[in-house]
């Protein structure tokens, strides 16, 4: 469960304050590249302010959407360029098992744009996500995309979530560390549900 410090989410609300929609953009290039500045804080934040006629949605979720996916490529060009020495370091860093990362490489070379896009779309791993793809080197177009997709979705649910909470925005952040493992489950038997699918499509189709 993520808490809420009140110094904490006074500090975001003064950035968005003085800085706006650019202030958005920096706070999640932020969320990802140093992953203890939580998503699930800022976004519902900002949604709050959606509600109060600070800010429109629209440019809202293009400004933090934009800002994942700055953060995101910069992360995963690290870990291109850095290779296993950098995801070592990056996750001692955020605190994370490095060891963690042997089972991520594992499964990103059966399922890596699974992972890519589910893992956009769960707390702790939407940073992490970008050192196998970096590491293993996915093709930096089919990354982007993926990450674009993912970074949609999850932002617009923690925006929305936001702005119908209101001034009692800061439950999202209490919500979401529970709902993190049903959400994975989900989103990865979702997206292989479509997969198979298609798969079955094709096949029939010759």
């Amino acid at each position: 469960m993520t808490t809420v410090s009140p110094v904490f989410a006074l500090s975001i609300s003064q950035v968005l304050a003085d800085l706006g929609y650019i202030g958005l953009v920096l706070l999640m290039i932020a969320e990802t590249v140093f992953p203890p500045i939580p998503s699930e804080v800022v976004l519902p934040l900002a949604g709050y302010l959606v509600q109060k006629g600070d800010f429109e949605f629209l440019p809202t979720l293009v400004a933090a959407t934009f800002g994942s996916l700055v953060g995101a490529v910069i992360l995963e060009e690290l870990a291109r360029h850095g290779g296993r020495p950098f995801a070592d370091r990056f996750l001692r860093f955020a605190h994370q098992d490095p060891a963690q990362l042997d089972r991520a490489e594992e499964w990103f070379r059966r399922r890596g744009a699974v992972m890519v896009l589910a893992g956009r779309c769960i707390p702790g791993v939407r940073s992490l996500i970008a050192l196998p793809a970096g590491v293993l080197r996915m093709p930096r177009g089919k990354y982007i995309v993926l990450t674009l997709i993912g970074s949609t979705v999850w932002n617009a649910a923690l925006i929305t979530a936001g702005y119908v909470l209101g001034s009692q925005w800061e439950r999202v952040a209490d919500a979401i560390g529970p709902l993190a493992t049903p959400i994975l489950i989900l989103l990865v038997l979702g997206i292989g549900g479509y997969v198979l699918v298609r798969a079955l499509r094709r096949r029939r189709a010759t």
